[in-house]
């Protein structure tokens, strides 16, 4: 990547630290789902309401480093309005972007774009996964029609 790049990504990721999306708390909560990073000490909580099968509105709290809050607004930013076929094809893309595994997200989501410069700090992919697994989690609660009994961990992420 180009230091100008570099630069852009890194803003973004501050930006959404800074000031993340995704703070208001739900009236409705319809997916919950709790996780946490035991290598550092991240938490979070995502919360869903839906409507006709769209994710009507996103609420997530993150008490953890920038890297993991950014990742958490990201996601409570471009999953608000998609449907949960299209957040499950997003979180999936968003999960193999970051291990190495792909470089494609569909979309244009130049934000998501800016946690690929985590991969080159892998301990702290992690912390960019942690919002993507929580998410994921519930979503699959969710469609099983179970609740959410215990906090997810990275260390269960492979």
């Amino acid at each position: 990547m180009s230091s100008s790049l570099d630069d852009m990504y890194r803003e973004i990721i501050l930006d959404h630290y800074k000031s993340p999306r995704g703070k208001k708390p739900l009236e409705k909560t319809d997916i919950s789902s709790d996780g946490m990073n035991p290598s550092c000490g991240d938490e979070i909580t995502v919360d869903i309401e839906m409507e006709n099968h769209v994710f009507k509105d996103v609420h997530v709290d993150c008490r953890g480093c920038a890297i993991s809050t950014a990742s958490g607004s990201i996601l409570a930013e471009i999953t608000k309005g998609k449907t949960f076929e299209e957040v499950q094809e997003i979180a999936e893309a968003v999960k193999k972007m970051l291990k190495g595994e792909s470089e494609e997200v569909p979309g244009d989501h130049e934000d998501l774009d800016a946690l690929k410069g985590v991969r080159q700090f892998p301990v702290r992919i992690k912390c960019a996964l942690l919002a993507w697994v929580t998410l994921v989690e519930g979503m699959k609660n969710f469609k099983d029609g179970t609740t959410n009994s215990k906090s997810i961990s990275t260390e269960e992420e492979h």
